[in-house]
């Protein structure tokens, strides 16, 4: 396997607020090789998005506390100063974000704002050559008549189109790493399933390595290679995207994958919401810090936080497959056949 672009080492990122200090994310590592997908899945205010806008260098501070590495390439995004830290956001590290009619400027032109964005790293290019390299961008991203887009503003385009926008934008400067915070949020299936194709295409044309944040496990299935499964602000499983869906380890990523229709499920098998709330994370629980919703729980999970151990399977080897939970692998696999099977917990 090829070394991996972007290497995240025990990251932990606290914001000290009027209710206490927030842990969003604590002690998060994964990395991503190029040509490769991550999919990073959990509920809303699990860590997923703060994790990846601090891979990008964007949650400065005074009242935030940071600690970790995060290496693009072998440079650390975390430990760079300010202008070097702007010449790799963009070039070496890039990012789609989660709302693309927020993300653009409104009174600007699509074209514009990419030309900006090739400009803020090449300054020599002429203002010309840049609108050249936008339009460009956006017939690359399949948007129809470029030329005429161009010129467009945010509100005259679809929502599939300025997500393509967003994706065009991202692009400008090649980067070596893409990170796609939900971006197929609020569009249609027909267009969400173009968005993935597309970003599947750029990702192996360009040699990019791409994280891809998401609630949807059926984007995952679809995009993924490998899977990071976050919650209440760590990572509880991490596997081959295969693995993770064909023997999931977690009880709560069972409970994520009992909550979304399957075209492989039994005949009548009911959707089943995963029961309370995330936790806060100012007083997290001790212990498991899913023990409050997890119908397996046992007392010591109440007082023991289950570290990312390998999961080692019938063959004893480590296929890379890791899980933070205290039931035994017999355990598990024997609740996990009763559920894909349609038996109650």
């Amino acid at each position: 396997m090829s070394e991996p672009i972007l290497q995240v080492e025990e990251l932990r990122v606290a914001f000290d607020t009027r209710e206490g200090l927030v842990q969003a994310v604590d002690g998060v590592s994964w990395s991503v090789a190029a040509g490769r997908t991550l999919g990073i899945v959990g509920e809303s205010g699990s860590g997923k998005t703060v994790a990846a806008t601090t891979a990008m260098g964007l949650v400065p501070g005074a009242r935030v506390r940071t600690s970790g590495r995060v290496l693009v390439a072998g440079e650390d995004v975390l430990a760079a100063a300010p202008e070097r830290l702007r010449q790799l956001r963009g070039a070496a590290i890039a990012m789609i974000f989660q709302d693309p009619l927020s993300a653009l400027h409104p009174l600007m032109r699509v074209g514009t704002q990419i030309e900006e964005a090739v400009r803020a790293h090449r300054p020599d290019v002429s203002r010309s050559t840049a609108r050249a390299r936008a339009v460009e961008l956006l017939e690359q991203v399949a948007i129809p008549n470029a030329g005429q887009r161009v010129d467009a503003y945010p509100h005259e385009l679809s929502g599939g189109m300025r997500q393509r926008a967003m994706i065009a934008m991202a692009l400008a400067n090649e980067p070596r790493v893409l990170i796609a915070d939900e971006p197929t949020t609020a569009l249609d299936a027909t267009v969400q399933r173009q968005i993935l194709a597309l970003l599947r295409r750029l990702r192996d044309e360009l040699g990019m390595a791409m994280v891809l944040i998401t609630h949807d496990l059926g984007v995952v299935a679809e995009t993924a290679d490998q899977v990071a499964v976050m919650y209440a602000g760590q990572i509880v499983e991490q596997a081959a995207t295969a693995e993770l869906f064909a023997s999931p380890q977690h009880p709560y990523t069972w409970g994520l994958l009992r909550s979304m229709p399957r075209l492989d499920a039994p005949p009548g098998a009911e959707l089943v919401p995963i029961p309370g709330r995330p936790p806060s994370l100012v007083h997290p629980p001790s212990g498991c810090r899913f023990h409050p919703r997890c119908p397996y729980v046992r007392e010591r999970h109440r007082e023991v936080d289950p570290p990312l151990a390998p999961v080692v399977g019938a063959g004893a080897t480590d296929t890379g497959h890791r899980v933070a939970c205290l039931l035994s692998e017999a355990e598990r696999r024997a609740i996990w056949t009763r559920l894909a099977q349609g038996a109650p917990r």
